[in-house]
């Protein structure tokens, strides 16, 4: 039997040089910042509607209730970022390396994600509630909950995650790949077409895909 093409997420190498110390304490919605290097910034509270991040680094940054409404992350690196509560609804993401985000609630749905990368950390609820998603890899995180439900995603990649409660109701996928992931739950089995498993999580899925088909295995 002719093996099935798995595509992985195309992700590019993020260089970044002579970047500019970010001197700032106040910011405003609509902002744009093109080379800067922001270090424990905290962007708490602050209105950072549409604002838009061009080849920036963002170091310990905390965002804590930080208004992040259409905000706009271009060749930019945030490592050990922290925020209980994350709200960045219909932002955009591309060509991004996330590294050990500390995220309570992340509020992200209805956001644009392209050539991005997750690694490491905890995130308490990562919500992509009807997002678009090309060539994603999150590797190594703690997600108690991932919301894909409406989501429309064509190579993502989680790698060595332990998940909560995956939900992918009414979600489009293609090239989804969950193997090596751990998962105590999924939502929405009836759109499972494009996902990628292997034997051992098929294993797993078959007492739920009993019940969800309604077959009675003696």
């Amino acid at each position: 039997m002719r093996q099935p093409r798995i595509e992985a997420p195309r992700l590019p190498t993020i260089n970044l040089a002579e970047l500019v110390e970010n001197t700032d304490e106040e910011f405003e919605s609509g902002s744009h910042f093109d080379g800067v290097r922001f270090t424990s910034t905290a962007f708490d509270g602050a209105d950072l509607t549409s604002t838009d991040f061009a080849e920036c680094e963002l170091i310990n940054a905390t965002f804590h209730e930080a208004v992040l409404r259409g905000v706009r992350f271009r060749d930019s690196v945030l490592t050990n970022s922290f925020a209980p509560v994350f709200t960045a609804p219909r932002s955009s993401w591309r060509d991004v390396e996330i590294t050990a985000p500390r995220w309570g609630s992340a509020e992200v749905y209805d956001s644009v994600w392209q050539s991005a990368r997750i690694d490491g950390g905890k995130i308490d609820f990562l919500n992509l509630r009807g997002s678009k998603i090309t060539d994603l890899q999150i590797s190594d995180c703690i997600i108690d909950e991932l919301d894909l439900g409406g989501a429309t995603a064509t190579r993502v990649s989680l790698v060595n995650c332990r998940i909560g409660t995956l939900d992918i109701n009414s979600a489009t996928l293609k090239n989804v790949d969950l193997r090596s992931s751990e998962f105590r739950t999924i939502n929405g089995l009836q759109s499972l077409a494009g996902v990628i498993i292997d034997d051992y999580q098929l294993s797993l899925l078959a007492p739920l895909l009993a019940a969800h088909l309604g077959l009675t295995v003696i």
